[in-house]
């Protein structure tokens, strides 16, 4: 079975003493994870240390970086390469995020070399995707996601795929208004799912975690992750609540 992950996202959020109450809250309380669930969380750079020895020993939880940069190193003041994050022991990195293609405008071919360093260091990639509001009312969000995965990650070997997890956001559904249903995620994720297939065949298709990042929260996480090709999910700001995202992590298949 593939790996079924809740994906706690804080971005720009908490200070240090907040962050590490959080964090003691969600491990303390009462859940237990199966040997196909997951936990991150993709806490921001300053607290990776010290969040990560705060799980140090625990099964199947990982500190996630929110992002690094697409060069090895250099002349890039304020950047944090991905050498730097192997280096204290982080294992996944958020690659892609609608926020970072928005605000910083990111392109696919940037998130190619993120992908390719993350790999290069043994990072997974948690490679985001998503449509904005007018892709979808012009009916054209199947091939405009699928063209995100051509561009990004379809230059890699059928290894170097089995190691990224995929993040579909449905960016028309986060702050408009509109809700994305259990079952329009559903259809976005199988449709990812057939493009990976036909690109690399079934089984490795089929062994690709596709987390949906959708709004998110206690309420709704059983029933989208219910989905056959949902695996789990990408939370923002339920993440920032610790019973919030303990239901979600209960959530899980």
């Amino acid at each position: 079975m593939r790996k079924q992950i809740a994906a706690a996202n804080w971005k720009m959020n908490k200070t240090l003493t907040e962050g590490t109450t959080l964090l003691n809250e969600i491990l303390s309380a009462d859940f237990n994870l199966t040997e196909n669930q997951e936990l991150l969380f993709a806490i921001p750079f300053p607290y990776l240390i010290n969040t990560s020895s705060m799980i140090e020993g625990k099964e199947n939880m990982f500190i996630a970086a929110q992002n690094c940069h697409h060069k090895v190193s250099g002349a890039y003041t304020g950047e944090v390469s991905v050498s730097m994050l192997s280096s204290i022991g982080i294992k996944y990195c958020l690659v892609g995020h609608s926020e970072r293609r928005e605000y910083f405008a990111e392109s696919n071919q940037t998130l190619a070399e993120k992908v390719n360093l993350c790999l290069a260091e043994n990072i997974k990639p948690v490679f985001c995707c998503g449509e904005s509001l007018s892709i979808r009312d012009s009916g054209n969000q199947n091939e405009y996601v699928g063209n995100q995965l051509n561009e990004s990650l379809f230059h890699l070997s059928e290894e170097k795929i089995s190691n990224v997890i995929i993040a579909y956001e449905p960016i028309w559904a986060i702050g408009t208004g509109r809700t994305a249903s259990a079952e329009q995620a559903q259809e976005m994720h199988a449709h990812l799912r057939s493009v990976l297939a036909t690109k690399y065949g079934n089984d490795v298709a089929n062994n690709i975690s596709i987390l949906y990042g959708g709004s998110v929260k206690g309420a709704n996480a059983a029933e989208i992750f219910s989905m056959p090709d949902v695996d789990g999910g990408l939370v923002g700001g339920a993440s920032l609540v610790a019973g919030e995202f303990v239901q979600v992590i209960k959530g899980l298949k």
